[in-house]
């Protein structure tokens, strides 16, 4: 039998602002444990919370830039479960009335197609905390400094058909919280991560199988690998004449394996109702309107500008605004040196490669765009050969210098000097009469002999538009 998979997918985001969502504790990441926390976020008696204005301002700009619907009248509500790392027995969230509805967006995949994919509620709520757990004595200790940071919550609708989809859209979703502000998104440290809801029915049933929940997924690997493994696992026990059982399950990617934590609750099992210390939310048209006015440039908008201002290929643009560190680095490094093109070039390969090797976000990158935009006005103005500017490029990484430094230090320049470079090429052209003799009679690849050997001489310094232009004065 064919199944048909259904994946939705629950994002959390950690909001950037300066304190929790309902005390002044910082929500700086790392610190000693159980430094950043007092008795509202770790739930001590009689300790009442007050809602952060600012996390109801990221959580409505969210909500538009994925073209939501913002509700004027909201309020938070009490979402009971007992779990070591939350202090109070409860969670402070949002159940019938969340700050959003129904948003959406495109998704485009490998083969060019598009998918919209449907938003169906964001809405805020405080993290839990942290537990660790000591491998050597068997016992755990729980750090509370990240419960009470805020968190918007963005529940998909169930569109997605496979782990391509699912990457797509959280790739595309994480750049556009980065763009807007509103997160910082680095999956590593836990600012970002998913929770795959995924079941699998007959091909042409209407109705839904029965789904698993894989919870804190913070890579898009994991993303991918989980849901290929749970594809096949739930297709191994239906097929078998067994019945998937709802549960909430753990993704370990170390082993590739997911496993069952607990079975899964339904929203009844929560026992939500009102948040009795908080005030309803209640929004003005004009808070709502002046917030969608100052949303900055969104990445679609942006790859559009490359494509129709630049003139950056598609696929090239769609790469370089899928991460707003890397745009955001390559318009300062396009304006410095005034080379787009080049910069693009540059980031398409080189610069992605670094940050591949090394697993550094793009905001870490080891050189600044300021210094890189140098490296590209050495090649441009004929001061390096592009051959020589890979090798400062990678001493750059190596020495944390400045391009011209490297240049000057280990006497890169390159020999443009017509008079010097003539004598060289004379000297291999005398040496290689053969080639002269190949390339008339139709065999292109002697004139790349003659450059190459020209280059050897000149120790890959010589300027190769003055070498082409005079060996083609002896091809002529």
């Amino acid at each position: 039998m064919e199944y048909e998979v259904v994946i939705g997918l629950e994002v959390h985001a950690e909001l950037s602002t300066k304190t929790k969502i309902y005390c002044g504790c910082t929500t700086e990441f790392g610190g000693d444990p159980n430094t950043h926390c007092c008795p509202i976020c770790t739930g001590m008696p009689g300790a009442l919370p007050v809602l952060n204005e600012k996390v109801v301002e990221y959580a409505v700009k969210a909500g538009l830039a994925v073209g939501a619907q913002i509700n004027r009248n909201s309020k938070q509500d009490r979402k009971n479960y007992f779990y070591p790392d939350t202090p109070r027995a409860y969670q402070i969230s949002q159940f019938d009335l969340p700050l959003c509805i129904n948003g959406g967006f495109d998704i485009t995949l490998k083969d060019g197609t598009t998918k919209r994919i449907g938003i169906t509620r964001i809405h805020i709520e405080d993290d839990a905390g942290k537990l660790v757990h000591d491998t050597y004595t068997g016992g755990t200790l729980v750090d509370l400094n990240r419960a009470g940071v805020p968190l918007i919550e963005i529940v998909s609708e169930p569109d997605m058909r496979s782990a391509e989809e699912a990457v797509a859209y959280v790739e595309k979703l994480k750049g556009i919280l980065e763009y807007i502000g509103v997160s910082d998104c680095k999956m590593q440290e836990g600012s970002l991560r998913a929770d795959v809801n995924l079941s699998l029915r007959p091909v042409g049933q209407k109705e839904f199988g029965t789904r698993t929940e894989s919870k804190n997924l913070n890579s898009f690997r994991a993303i991918e690998h989980m849901i290929n493994f749970e594809i096949q696992r739930q297709k191994e026990i239906l097929e078998s004449g067994g019945k998937v059982i709802q549960e909430t399950r753990r993704w370990d990617e170390a082993t590739g394996e997911g496993y069952a934590m607990r079975s899964k609750e339904d929203a009844d099992d929560y026992r939500y109702f009102p948040e009795p210390d908080l005030m309803p939310i209640k929004l003005s048209d004009d808070y709502i309107n002046n917030i969608k006015e100052n949303l900055p440039e969104l990445p679609e908008r942006r790859k559009a500008r490359y494509i129709e201002e630049l003139k950056l290929p598609e696929y090239d643009a769609g790469i370089i605004t899928s991460s707003k560190a890397l745009s955001d680095f390559f318009e300062e490094a396009s304006k410095e040196c005034g080379n787009p093109k080049a910069v693009s070039n540059w980031i398409m390969t080189d610069i992605i490669r670094i940050a591949r090797e090394n697993d550094i976000d793009y905001s870490d990158l080891p050189f600044s765009a300021k210094r890189f935009a140098s490296l590209i006005k050495l090649i441009d103005s004929g001061s390096i050969s592009n051959t020589i500017g890979k090798k400062v490029f990678e001493d750059m990484i190596s020495e944390n210098k400045e391009p011209e430094e490297i240049v000057k230090e280990k006497g890169l320049l390159q020999i443009s000097d017509e008079s010097a470079i003539k004598e060289v090429v004379d000297r291999v052209v005398a040496a290689n009469p053969q080639s002269i003799v190949d390339y008339k009679a139709g065999k292109d690849r002697a004139l790349g002999f003659l450059v190459g050997q020209c280059m050897k001489e000149l120790k890959g310094k010589g300027n190769p538009q003055i070498i082409n232009r005079l060996i083609m004065e002896y091809l002529k």
